[in-house]
């Protein structure tokens, strides 16, 4: 089993920046392919991104390309979702997960969430 615990969620302004954290333990490795998902209230769960075991390679939606950073630090067992320019449109409650199967992808572990609340 694994514990996934986000923090660092709040209310910022339009154009303002947000750093979320998700801390790791349990039994389990803490190099597992990570992802941060989102969801808003009234709508369907939206992928942001992922980052590889290592950290070394990483992924994200379009909508936030460019503006969203994901980082890991390993010897902290903690992965982090840097948000610079944040819109309206990123209010939701922002998860990590953790990527258990890869051929389907599935996320079999998840944190409590953490709201991000995006003012204009």
């Amino acid at each position: 089993q694994m514990q996934l615990v986000e923090s660092g969620g709040g209310l910022v302004q339009a154009g303002g920046s947000l750093r979320l954290s998700c801390a790791i333990s349990g039994r389990s490795s803490s190099t597992y392919p990570m992802g941060w998902v989102r969801q808003a209230p009234g709508k369907e769960r939206e992928f942001v991104g992922t980052s590889s075991g290592s950290g070394a390679f990483t992924y994200y939606a379009d909508s936030v390309k460019g503006r969203f950073t994901i980082s890991r630090d390993n010897a902290k067992n903690t992965v982090y979702l840097q948000m610079n320019s944040l819109k309206p449109e990123d209010t939701a409650v922002y998860y990590c997960a953790a990527q258990t199967s890869v051929a389907p992808r599935e996320y079999g572990y998840w944190g409590q969430g953490t709201q991000v609340t995006v003012s204009s």
